[in-house]
Parts: structure tokens; sequence; C-alpha cells
């Protein structure tokens, strides 16, 4: 899987979304609790943003988290294993790569989730009303709400709403999933 986020797409995404809203530099990253600095780098095309950030910059927005990180596709798309846009956190052996991201019309993302065991994957909640499905593919995790994690094995499948505080806890090495993310 590249490692690598797809960086001119995130800050073409950023200047967009950010003219869209009407906010400086300064106020989105004030609503997004980033330093200035680094949401320049970011629009400049020289960050190397993390999971947490897009997703601060993403909720700030009201957009999408992959509508920042998702270029146009063609009207058919085909996206072999370990291809496509993704980022890990910051904090955690998690990666997430997005397969399909929604459009005005179906606002649903879609990803590929790789984690490891060791620190769990703790999410800041998602804008309101965002949905989260997973279906594990291989090893073992613990995921959903902070306070309501449930442990899931390969075939088990889990929604949960993403607007409160949610975790992903790799149980076993190895462990992926599918993710889709329902935005109101």
């Amino acid at each position: 899987m590249d490692s690598k986020p797809p960086i001119e797409a995130i800050a073409g995404s950023l200047r967009r979304e950010r003219a869209r809203a009407g906010l400086n530099l300064s106020q989105l990253a004030a609503r997004a609790g980033i330093s200035k600095s680094t949401l320049s780098q970011l629009e400049s095309g020289t960050g190397n943003p993390s999971v947490e950030t897009l997703w601060a910059l993403s909720t700030a927005l009201n957009v999408p988290f992959a509508l920042l990180i998702d270029p146009p596709r063609a009207t058919v798309t085909v996206l072999r294993a370990g291809e496509g846009p993704s980022l890990s956190a910051g904090d955690s052996d998690y990666r997430a790569a997005l397969v399909a991201a929604g459009n005005a019309q179906v606002r649903r993302d879609l990803y590929i989730i790789s984690a490891e065991p060791g620190r769990p994957r703790r999410s800041d909640p998602h804008g309101t009303g965002v949905v989260e499905h997973v279906v594990l593919s291989s090893g073992r995790a613990r995921i959903g709400p902070t306070d309501e994690a449930v442990e899931l094995a390969p075939g088990d499948y889990i929604a949960y709403r993403a607007d409160h505080p949610h975790v992903f806890e790799a149980l076993e090495p190895g462990t992926t999933a599918v993710l889709a993310s329902d935005h109101p």
C-alpha cells in the first residue's frame, strides 16, 4: 500500500473548500484546532497530514473526509489492492485507504482499514449524523463507540454513530476491515 498521502489532491481540495466556505487560513485553522502554519503547508502541498488533522479539517469545513483526499475519477473505476490514497493515524498503527468517495447525491465514503495490535485508533466525533459501517475482513478487533466497543471476527459487521467518540483496536496482527462512512 502506498504510504504517501495524496498531498497534491489534499492541497487543491483544502484551497477549494476553504474558499467555498468563505474562510481565511486563520479562521479555518482555529476552527480545526491546528496551527495556521500547518494549514498553510498543507494548502501549498508541502505538509504531511495525519488522519486526525484531515478529520479536524473536514469537520471544520463540514465536508466528508474523502472529499479532501480523493481526486476526480472516471466513470468506471478499478482500484487494485494496495492502490488509492492512504493515510496513517498519528497515534496508532492504523491506516485508512480511500476506495470510493461519495458525491453531492451519495454521501458515503468507502475505506480499506489495516491495523496492528498496540495503541487503539481513538477517533474524535465526526460531523453530526455521521454513521460508520464496518465489516471485519481479517484478524480480530474491538470496534465501535468508545464505551460500547464490540469484539469482531472476520465477516462480522457493526454500525454505529460516529458523531460520538469511537475506537478501532486491532487484537491480532494483520487486521483488516472495510469501513463505509455515511454523511447526512
